[in-house]
């Protein structure tokens, strides 16, 4: 729980004390009557109000608790309003106290006003539909009870008095009665109800009140001395002690879930007892219509009481009827619920039901933590396998995520191969402890089919924090996954505040980026390739550049990632392919056979998946007068192996013309199975393998670079080194066999006139000196 909560916040402890009072006070009332009721009636009677006063404290308690429901501390303070009525009239009876048959009306009359405000406070609950005719059913019901009721107590328990009894005290304790029965109905209702907002133990267990009316005002009109004399001081105690548990129960289940119970709909006695009271009517009718009657007018009375009971048999048998209908509602209704919550692949929730139990912990104030995982090129995965090898994968991660989950952990998936888990703490300490744990089970290789697969999966966690809710906690979770796929994949990232400024800039940035292109801020420049033997110029590479307006230079080392992760790389790479090929047409024109032969154009991996993408390759070609021969497209390995989509776009390619280079090329992790699977025309050795070689000290890098130099000439490609820095570099590279090379040695990145001048020049010196 918060600390910023303030005490009148909180749910109070305590509530025990009132229901151990009245329960004391009605034990010793009981036990009073058991000795004989020695000494004076005040003895006996004392206990009622005694009993009624912590009921009173008690019901205040529960409604003054500002943390449950408005309906639900409004029912409470009714239901102290009425047992303040209760209580003034066990204080009248204390005064009063007497054995006599019937009631005073100086003691009905609050009793009844308090059975008055108890049925009001039940009737505000909710007890069926809140319609016209959900009225009007209610209504039928209390009203065929009433009558009924009131028909017995009239020509049944009245006529059992004793001889001389006031009738204004046998019709008090009738009246009294009647009361008593409706209650009783009203309780029954509003205890099974679909959605009973005040915890339903509570609610039977004030059906003590009605059933003591009932009973008492039964034995007081034609009751024997002592079973008069023990409904007249047991009755209120009674209600008391059922007053006062009751509050102590909807308190303990607020303090242990801090929300109000939600009761089931259920069948109920209660409902039947507009058909007994029809039952009872029709006796009644019966034993009546047996007295001073012909035998025609008792056969009528008799057809017509067996017509009654023939509608109270087919009522109660479309009451059953209705109940297994209803049944069969909600038991379809709970398997709705469930396909609804739940991911039918896997059987885990879904992500439905992963907010909402993230939103219910957060809401209760419970620790909590999102950790959400991402099966690491899942893509590549299932391109590769098919759709239904994939599907046998998530099901097996599915798996292996619910065995090893602790108890209290929620596992889910949220869609396509991202899941998540519902951790129930808000220590970082245990979150990475459990995320480690998850994505060390989710390393051990999985068994598809006849294959054996190894994967690996990147988890963001994010603690929920005062004042989140579920949807942030779970954007920043989302946004702690990418930091970790960003530094490497298979690894965990725990969300910090500075993480979602950087989404923020990023964000910005590509918002940005979209009016540069629009705008035209953007623009080329070309490192030049030369050819190492004869120094000539052979080729450039096209490089974008950003000259923002007001943040000045862009490096684009900054803006190419937001590109990537917005999209914007599309339209990116085709404006790059567009001015390239542009500018390489204006370079024959100017310098005819001086002018180099192709262009090099870096191509995304998102470029390559668009199915209009070697198309838009043909009509920029073809817009400036070149060839498929002036167009090199340079790819990275992981873009040649993300999936047969990128694998057909560049056979298509390639069957067209385009050559391709594959750059940076020994840095991945499966480059001599890509030469023999995937057209390739130019390798370029990545920087990293060109430093040092000059000294030799790095045996390693020196070992990588001849060995491309050998491949590309077993394989009749044509390598390319680049980022040399110095002549010691170039002249290794030349005696490895390497024609081409480029790096800041020979010419760093150069305007279009500029580069356009080199074509025209002398060939730059390549000879080291002696």
């Amino acid at each position: 729980m918060s600390g910023r909560e303030t005490a009148g916040d909180r749910l109070r402890p305590g509530g025990l004390a009132p229901a151990v009072v009245a329960l004391v006070a009605t034990v010793a009332v009981l036990i009073w009557l058991l000795l004989g009721a020695p000494g004076s009636l005040y003895l006996g009677y004392a206990g009622a109000p005694i009993a009624m006063v912590p009921a009173v404290l008690a019901c205040r308690r529960i409604g003054s608790q500002v943390r449950l429901p408005p309906p639900v501390r409004s029912f409470w303070r009714q239901i102290q309003l009425a047992c303040t009525f209760l209580l003034a009239g066990s204080v009248i009876a204390l005064f009063r106290a007497n054995n006599n048959t019937g009631m005073s009306p100086y003691v009905g009359v609050p009793l009844l006003l308090g059975i008055l405000l108890l049925m009001v406070a039940f009737l505000r609950l909710p007890i069926g539909e809140r319609t016209p005719l959900g009225w009007c059913r209610a209504l039928l019901d209390g009203a065929t009870v009433a009558v009924a009721s009131t028909l017995i107590f009239w020509y049944v328990v009245l006529d059992l008095a004793p001889a001389g009894t006031s009738l204004v005290a046998r019709v008090a304790a009738a009246v009294l009665g009647v009361g008593g029965v409706l209650l009783l109905v009203v309780i029954g209702k509003a205890a099974a109800a679909p959605k009973a907002t005040v915890h339903p133990v509570s609610l039977r267990l004030l059906t003590v009140a009605p059933l003591s009316d009932i009973a008492g005002t039964i034995l007081l009109i034609a009751g024997p001395a002592w079973g008069r004399l023990a409904l007249s001081v047991l009755a209120l105690p009674l209600v008391g002690v059922a007053a006062a548990c009751a509050a102590l129960v909807q308190q303990r289940s607020c303090e242990a879930t801090e929300r109000p119970a939600v009761g089931g709909a259920g069948r109920s006695v209660f409902n039947l007892l507009p058909f007994v009271a029809v039952t009872a009517a029709a006796v009644l009718v019966i034993s009546v219509s047996s007295q001073e009657m012909s035998a025609r007018q008792r056969t009528v009375i008799i057809g017509a009481v067996l017509i009654a009971g023939f509608v109270v048999a087919r009522q109660l048998l479309s009451l059953r009827e209705n109940a297994v209908a209803l049944r069969g509602i909600r038991q379809q209704q709970d398997e709705l619920e469930r396909l609804a919550l739940s991911d039918s692949l896997t059987g885990l929730p879904n992500r439905t039901k992963f907010g909402v139990a993230l939103a219910e912990r957060i809401d209760a104030r419970e620790p909590a933590t999102a950790l959400l995982i991402d099966v690491d090129d899942f893509k590549m995965i299932n391109d590769t396998l098919g759709p239904a090898a994939g599907d046998q994968l998530l099901y097996h991660v599915a798996q292996r995520l619910r065995q090893h989950c602790l108890p209290g952990e929620l596992p889910a998936r949220l869609g396509g191969d991202e899941f998540a888990v519902l951790l129930p703490t808000d220590e970082p300490a245990e979150a990475e402890t459990a995320a480690a744990r998850l994505l060390a089970a989710l390393g051990d290789p999985f068994r598809v089919g006849d294959q054996h697969l190894l994967l690996h999966a990147s988890a963001g966690i994010a603690v929920a924090g005062t004042g989140e809710s579920a949807d942030e906690v779970q954007r920043n979770a989302d946004i702690a996954m990418y930091a970790a796929k960003e530094s490497g994949k298979a690894s965990w990232v725990r969300f910090e505040p500075r993480m979602r400024q950087d989404m923020v800039h990023h964000a910005r940035l590509a918002s940005e980026l979209h009016n540069a292109i629009v705008r035209d801020e953007l623009r080329l420049v070309y490192q030049p390739v030369f050819d190492l033997v004869t120094g000539r110029l052979a080729g450039a590479e096209a490089l974008v550049r950003w000259q923002h307006p007001t943040r000045g230079f862009v490096s684009p080392g900054d803006f190419i990632p937001v590109a990537e992760r917005s999209g914007l790389i599309v339209p990116l790479g085709a404006w790059v392919l567009r001015e390239a090929c542009s500018q390489l047409s204006r370079w024959r024109a100017e310098f005819g056979d001086g002018a180099i032969e192709s262009i090099n154009v870096n191509v995304a991996v998102r470029q390559l998946r668009e199915t209009g993408f070697v198309d838009e390759v043909a009509a920029v070609l073809s817009e400036n007068g070149l060839t498929s021969q002036h167009l090199i497209l340079e790819v990275t390995e992981s873009s040649v192996v993300d999936g047969w989509q990128v694998r057909d776009t560049l056979r298509a390619l390639h069957e067209m013309g385009v050559r391709l280079a594959l750059d940076d090329f020994g840095t991945g992790q499966s480059s001599l199975s890509l030469l023999r699977e995937f057209p390739v025309d130019v390798l370029k050795l990545d920087k990293s393998f060109v430093d040092g070689i000059a000294s030799g000290a790095d045996r390693g890098r020196l070992a990588v670079a001849a060995a491309v130099a050998q491949l590309a000439e077993y394989l009749q490609l044509k390598a390319v080194a680049e980022g040399i820095e110095n002549a010691e570099q170039m002249e290794r590279l030349r005696e490895m066999g390497y024609r081409y090379g480029q790096g800041y040695f020979m010419a760093k990145p150069l305007s279009p006139a500029d580069c356009g001048a080199l074509m025209s020049a002398a060939p730059v010196q390549v000879v080291s000196p002696a």
